[in-house]
């Protein structure tokens, strides 16, 4: 990501109608598919400045990784678990396995993505799990994609065949921020019709950020009982199997 971007999302991680709604819908989520334990250990990949930390903590022993320094020393000063500097696919700087690990809007900034559902695999406990949020849609790619530096947007079928492919078993799919698609979809479309660079690192309006938080943060009350078939971005929990990955036995 650009480093003035990287700045502002930062400065938002804890504030932005974006960020706390998808943390609400994913601890509802992740409720539903793991128990909480302080005996097992916990990861989040690419956390960012922490801003999810404070939620996680609560389901284990948690351990986090992240590549940029400036958002490695912010979620450090937060002190809610170990934090340290690491790469995917080849250096996750812990040497013991976890029992759930979370990939969150990383994915899609890495060249080696398979190579990295199988390193993650790797370091999961049998019957380990992964939940992974990318986002969705070729078509929906924006200005903002490239100021974050995304190598691609996904589809739910795609992801689905290389975490399949990695040496996991899928256990829900779906797309999410479906609700807002039609907005979001209009707004980018217009966008790059019209050549402008906007991207989405800012602060809406107090009263509008609120209502964002409300109209995304609804989907919690659905998921994971539903299967969306559209929407900006995709969630998908899978775990970790006996199997070789596939692309091992090559």
């Amino acid at each position: 990501m650009e480093r003035r971007s990287y700045k502002e999302m930062i400065t938002l991680e804890d504030i932005h109608w974006w960020f706390i709604s998808r943390r609400m819908i994913l601890q509802k989520v992740i409720d539903q598919y793991f128990q909480k334990d302080i005996s097992k250990n916990i990861l989040e990949i690419g956390c960012g400045s922490g801003g999810n930390l404070q939620m996680l903590k609560d389901y284990g022993k948690l351990h986090a990784m992240e590549l940029d320094d400036e958002a490695l020393n912010v979620a450090k000063s937060r002190n809610i678990c170990n934090v340290k500097k690491g790469k995917l696919p080849n250096d996750i700087p812990y040497d013991n396995k976890f029992d759930l690990i979370c990939l969150w809007d990383v994915l899609e900034h890495i060249d080696e993505d398979i190579d990295s559902l199988e390193a993650i695999r790797n370091k999961l406990n049998q019957k380990g799990i992964i939940v992974i949020t990318v986002p969705a849609y070729k078509f929906l790619w924006s200005a903002h994609d490239v100021v974050s530096q995304h190598k691609r947007r996904y589809n739910k079928k795609y992801l689905s065949s290389i975490v399949s492919k990695s040496g996991m078993h899928i256990k829900y799919a779906t797309y999410f921020n479906t609700f807002l698609f039609p907005i979001i979809t209009t707004i980018r479309t217009l966008n790059n019709i019209f050549k402008n660079n906007n991207t989405d690192v800012s602060l809406p309006s107090k009263p509008l950020n609120n209502l964002l938080i409300k109209i995304f943060s609804c989907e919690k009350r659905i998921l994971p009982k539903f299967i969306f078939p559209f929407g900006v971005s995709i969630l998908l929990i899978a775990e970790r199997t006996e199997a070789c990955p596939s692309s091992l036995l090559t």
